[in-house]
């Protein structure tokens, strides 16, 4: 377990929140439930048939112990508070109170409407369900924060030597256009300094250093910062940096030398989804970083997705996570 892990872990235990994991049919969601309450961690809620959740945990030899809630979604009466959240927020579509409360027997939907309505103050989903059908039913029922007008991604990326980087947008927008990359880096900067406790010093990426070669998209980056710039003043960012530039001190001498963000960079901000998920794979593989991830943000409350590749650990350290998302 790397050291930023461990710290997320510690800091995440003394907040005494609640986390809410939909995916029970999945042992590796039984796994972490036991592990959250055993560690004491945080309060657990899961949904599904209890009967049916015990039998598997017994299967699996998972201790689940009885502090842990069970909501079976095949006997509950959905609270107005549930169905008139999701009614309100998607009236504008055409939905009515009886589609909303169908909708809240999907799993992910009804979790994700606890925590709108601060019944749980997180939900990590994503071993079972795909990225898309949790990111939707977030943006259903939680919403976006008031700061931004999407979802994006990061990854934590812990170095060998200890030191800790952020990449976005690694997994969910492909190509973004200048407001969306403003709208990732602020993001990203929040991530980061709520997840490492570190000053966030933000790089926008190219492949062009502060005007070396024209083209239109060295064009979008360069909007994007000063898009940046305006929204969020008091952040450290500059651009547009290749990435020996924004990370190598020496290199940052040469190419950049007027710029207090060149060589100094732990936020890298991707100009695209080719080059964000590409790169953190080859700091991944090649220099034998950890990839923590992909962690949600953008959402007026946490809700985390998960690989489908997954262990435990994982949708532990997941948990951890959304719980300090929602501490700033």
């Amino acid at each position: 377990m790397t050291n930023i892990i461990k710290n997320i872990r510690n800091r995440a235990t003394k907040f005494e929140k609640t986390i809410i994991l939909p995916e029970t049919d999945d042992p590796r969601v039984l796994k972490a439930a036991s592990f959250l309450d055993d560690q004491e961690i945080c309060s657990v809620i899961l949904t599904g048939k209890e009967k049916r959740i015990r039998q598997q945990a017994e299967k699996e030899g998972i201790t689940l112990p009885k502090s842990i809630e069970i909501i079976s979604l095949d006997t509950i009466s959905f609270a107005d508070e549930l169905v008139n959240n999701l009614f309100e927020r998607r009236k504008h579509k055409g939905i009515s109170k009886a589609d909303a409360e169908e909708a809240l027997r999907d799993s992910l939907y009804f979790s994700a409407g606890l925590v709108a309505t601060s019944k749980a103050d997180g939900c990590v989903a994503g071993s079972v369900a795909t990225t898309g059908e949790v990111i939707r039913a977030a943006i259903h029922s939680i919403g976006l924060r008031k700061t931004t007008d999407i979802v994006s991604s990061t990854f934590l990326m812990a170095l060998r030597e200890g030191r800790v980087l952020t990449y976005a947008d690694c997994g969910v927008v492909p190509y973004p256009d200048a407001n969306q990359l403003a709208d990732i880096a602020i993001e990203s900067a929040r991530t980061h300094r709520l997840l490492t406790q570190e000053e966030p010093i933000v790089a926008m990426l190219s492949f062009s250093t502060k005007g070396s070669a024209k083209h239109e998209r060295t064009e979008l980056v360069t909007e994007a910062l000063e898009i940046t710039r305006n929204k969020a003043p008091k952040l450290q960012i500059d651009g547009e940096f290749q990435f020996d530039a924004a990370f190598v001190p020496e290199v940052a001498k040469r190419k950049a030398p007027a710029s207090k963000v060149a060589g100094k960079a732990n936020v890298f901000i991707f100009p695209n989804l080719d080059a964000g998920n590409i790169a953190y794979k080859i700091t991944e593989r090649l220099a034998g970083a950890t990839a923590t991830g992909p962690i949600l943000q953008g959402l007026a409350k946490p809700m985390m997705d998960l690989s489908r590749g997954c262990n435990w650990q994982d949708i532990v350290n997941a948990a951890c996570v959304a719980i300090l998302m929602g501490n700033e």
